[in-house]
C-alpha cells in the first residue's frame, strides 16, 4: 500500500525577505560602480605617474613636477567625471529610444510580439508548450509583457537611468584621490628620492586597488593585484623613459 504524499506547503517570504529580493537589483547596481572606481583610480594613478615621471626625468625640477601633476589631476578628474556623465547619459538616451520603439511595435502588432516572446522563452530552454502558456499569461498584463520583452529581446531595462550622478562622482573623485599618490613624494623629498618613493607608493596603491577588485569580483586576490601592479609599472617606466630621452631626440 503506497504512502500518500502530503501536498508541499507553499513557503511564503517574510517582509524582510521580500525587501531583500526587491533590493537585490539596486545592490548589484551599486557594486557595478566598481568599473568607475577601478577605471578612475587606475587612470588617476597611471596618467599622473606618467606625467610626473616624464617631467621629473626631463626637467629635474620638483616644482615643475608639482605644477604639472596638480594641473593634470584637476583637469583629468573634471574630464573623467564629465565624460562619464555625458557618455552614460548618451547611452541611456539611445537605449530609451530603442525601448520606446519596441513598446510602440508591441502596441501595433501584439500577436507578432507574443510569438517573438515564445521564441525567446524557447531559446532559454523552456518547452514550446510552457513558453506559449507563459507568453499568453504575460500578454494579459501590458506592463509585465512590455518589461519582459524589452529585457529579453533587447537586453535593456524598460526605463534606463539617464542621469548618472553617482557614477560620475565615483569616476571623478576616484581619479582625483588616486592622482595625489604619485605626486605627494615630490612635496617633501629631493627629486631623485621622490621618484623612487612615488613609484613605491603607486605600486602599493595599485596592489590595494587590485585587492579590492579581486575581492568584489571573487577572483584570485594575488592574480588581481599583480595584474594591476604590472600595468602600472609599465606605464610609469614608459613615462619616465619618454620624459628622459624624448627631449634629447629634439636636441633639448
Amino acid at each position: 500500500m503506497g504512502v500518500a504524499h502530503q501536498p508541499r506547503q507553499q513557503e511564503r517570504l517574510t517582509t524582510r525577505e521580500r525587501e531583500h529580493v526587491l533590493g537585490e537589483r539596486e545592490r548589484v547596481a551599486r557594486l557595478g560602480r566598481i568599473r568607475q572606481f577601478v577605471f578612475g583610480s587606475l587612470d588617476g594613478l597611471l596618467v599622473p605617474l606618467g606625467v610626473v615621471s616624464g617631467v621629473a626625468g626631463g626637467t629635474g625640477s620638483a616644482k615643475a613636477v608639482i605644477v604639472a601633476g596638480l594641473a593634470e589631476a584637476f583637469a583629468g578628474a573634471l574630464s573623467m567625471g564629465v565624460g562619464e556623465f555625458l557618455s552614460g547619459r548618451a547611452e541611456a538616451q539611445v537605449q530609451q529610444a530603442e525601448v520606446d520603439a519596441e513598446i510602440a511595435q508591441m502596441q501595433e502588432r501584439p500577436e507578432y510580439e507574443l510569438e517573438e516572446l515564445v521564441v525567446l522563452l524557447e531559446n532559454d530552454g523552456v518547452s514550446p508548450e510552457d513558453a506559449r502558456v507563459i507568453a499568453e499569461h504575460l500578454s494579459r498584463n501590458p506592463a509585465a509583457f512590455g518589461k519582459t520583452m524589452v529585457e529579453k529581446e533587447l537586453g535593456l531595462e524598460i526605463s534606463p537611468e539617464t542621469v548618472h550622478i553617482g557614477e560620475s562622482l565615483t569616476m571623478g573623485l576616484s581619479y582625483m584621490g588616486a592622482s595625489i599618490i604619485p605626486l605627494v613624494a615630490y612635496f617633501f623629498l629631493p627629486i631623485e628620492n621622490a621618484f623612487l618613493v612615488s613609484l613605491a607608493l603607486t605600486a602599493i596603491t595599485l596592489a590595494i586597488i587590485g585587492l579590492i577588485r579581486g575581492n568584489l569580483a571573487r577572483i584570485s586576490l594575488l592574480k588581481s593585484a599583480l595584474e594591476v601592479v604590472v600595468v602600472g609599472a609599465v606605464s610609469g617606466l614608459g613615462g619616465y623613459l619618454l620624459g628622459t630621452y624624448l627631449p634629447k631626440l629634439f636636441g633639448y
